[in-house]
């Protein structure tokens, strides 16, 4: 459907799926969604990214896993979950009660194994629109090897979750590689439907009184708007090497930031920390970015995809 008459067109397509505007929540920050259905207006975003999702429940990491830095957070909570079934048997339900809701399945293993059977259940699950690789995990089947740090794994994960996924893949990449390039080609030629970027930078925090670690993993992933320059690059690399659509993540609380992005090349964008100190933080971005293409003159925000001029 098509905006009224003088509202900017926020529409963007990603992968055959057309999103209202290119805000989507990342995972992880408003947890499986329905436990912010009553706060956040859905119904108001491009689409969400619900909570990693395992074959079998996870825990997570002891306490402490959270930290505050002076520009973002340090998050070590260990990819705790439900679980796939209950997620599908129980959350989804819940969630399609919101029509108007784009929902992508953030999915996560440590075999390749686990990822496609992860797959092959939320096969069966409806109302979901896409499927998101978490490949920042190690692959006990070599040796502990993130499956985003090698291109030869990353290819063979995406190739296997590709072929058994019904609906598209994007693959969520790490940036803690020697070629952010590199590894999303790798996706792209592997059949991935676009790629996500950048998942959490490796990085600590010392207390010095006790002169222990702030997180009981020891390091744990840095966000917020600490890492937006680098993401940023990234993203602007990740855009000019493939083909295939590039969603931008990191550090972003403004509708200035999703400009910046879209201008290197993002087709979307997830917002993630910015929800921990404001629950509609995602919503209020949309706002501001509709107000930002009124005063810009900008018609439909899809024409500013990788529109920076050098």
């Amino acid at each position: 459907m098509s905006p009224p008459p003088n509202v900017p067109d926020l529409r963007v397509s990603i992968a055959g799926i057309e999103l209202k505007n290119p805000v989507i929540a990342a995972s992880g920050t408003l947890g499986y969604g329905v436990e912010f259905e009553d706060i956040v207006s859905f119904d108001k975003l491009g689409a969400i990214v619900v909570k990693g999702l395992s074959r079998e429940p996870m825990p997570g990491n002891p306490p402490p896993r959270v930290f505050e830095t002076a520009a973002g957070m340090l998050n070590a909570i260990g990819l705790q979950n439900i679980g796939v079934r209950e997620f599908v048997s129980d959350r989804l339900p819940r969630l399609r009660r919101h029509k108007d809701v784009v929902v992508i399945a953030n999915v996560f293993g440590t075999s390749i194994a686990d990822y496609v059977e992860v797959i092959t259940v939320l096969n069966d699950g409806e109302g979901i629109a896409a499927y998101e690789l978490n490949v920042s995990c190690p692959n006990t089947d070599a040796g502990g090897i993130a499956f985003g740090s090698d291109p030869g794994v990353l290819q063979e994960l995406v190739f296997a979750a590709t072929r058994k996924a019904e609906r598209p893949v994007i693959v969520k990449l790490s940036p803690n590689v020697t070629s952010i390039p590199q590894m999303a080609l790798a996706a792209e030629h592997a059949g991935a439907d676009a790629v996500s970027l950048v998942n959490t930078f490796v990085a600590m925090a010392i207390d010095p009184e006790t002169r222990k670690p702030r997180i009981a993993n020891i390091t744990a992933g840095l966000s917020g708007p600490a890492i937006k320059p680098i993401a940023l690059r990234m993203v602007y690399e990740a855009a000019h090497a493939a083909s295939i659509p590039v969603i931008g993540i990191g550090g972003i609380t403004t509708a200035t930031d999703v400009v910046e992005y879209m201008l290197a090349g993002a087709t979307a964008i997830q917002i993630g920390t910015a929800s921990f100190w404001d629950p509609v933080a995602t919503e209020n971005v949309v706002q501001a970015l509709t107000n930002w293409c009124i005063e810009h003159r900008v018609e439909k925000i899809a024409d500013l995809i990788g529109g920076l001029q050098v």
